[in-house]
């Protein structure tokens, strides 16, 4: 399964050193199933005919470096990173795998924050999660970029962007694979890059045309 998925997609996006294009991107989520097409209840409990679940297109170890190069290679080339990078942090356990591959591309130590339990639980009573570093340390100074696989709100980019600051480290910019905001998603002035930028169309249950049809929403994770 592997070597068929990963020669046709080596076949159909080679690209000869040049970027990658959405439509070469979006073709290999797809091909990959990581871009999921059918009847989905999200985190928000709205309903999307759409959802990114960058973990399968992530199963492929080739594939995988070739996005992460191309995105991590489109922020080098801005020059908004700055000379020096330190080293990438990533959220687990989604951006993990992601932060590992822009770290071998800017040849930097990878390393990433754990999910622990927080104060309180969350409207479906599970306890609430933080992140926190647990088995690594950043020393005060060192520059540090974000890696991330999807983003909708932020909510753990900014929490791994906070760790590093209240070490005493700074957040050069942060790397994405889907920027699923359509880029309304912001960190300050930190410089966000990312392979591909989607809004989902999304309704409430309410008015979710595919429920209407009768339909029923599944959970396709995280």
């Amino acid at each position: 399964m592997y070597a068929e998925v990963h020669k046709e997609f080596m076949v159909k996006y080679r690209t000869k050193g040049k970027d990658m294009t959405q439509k070469q991107v979006l073709k290999a989520f797809k091909d990959t199933g990581a871009l999921l097409e059918g009847h989905f209840e999200l985190r928000s409990k709205l309903h999307s005919n759409r959802y990114f679940q960058c973990a399968n297109v992530l199963r492929f170890p080739r594939i995988a470096e070739k996005l992460c190069r191309a995105v991590t290679r489109e922020a080098v080339k801005s020059g908004k990173l700055g000379k020096k990078i330190d080293g990438v942090i990533s959220p687990a356990v989604g951006g993990i795998l992601v932060g590992h591959e822009v770290a071998r591309e800017l040849n930097v130590k990878c390393i990433f924050a754990e999910k622990v339990q927080g104060k309180g639980v969350d409207a479906t009573g599970k306890p609430n999660t933080v992140l926190a570093l647990r088995r690594f340390s950043i020393k005060k100074g060192e520059r540090y970029v974000v890696a991330e696989d999807v983003v909708t709100k932020g909510g753990r980019v900014q929490e791994t962007i906070d760790l590093v600051k209240a070490a005493g480290g700074k957040v050069a910019g942060v790397v994405l694979l889907v920027d699923r905001s359509g880029g309304k998603v912001k960190f300050g002035r930190i410089p966000m890059f990312s392979l591909m930028q989607m809004t989902p169309e999304t309704w409430t249950a309410a008015e979710c045309p595919m429920c209407k049809s009768g339909g029923k929403a599944c959970h396709p994770g995280s």
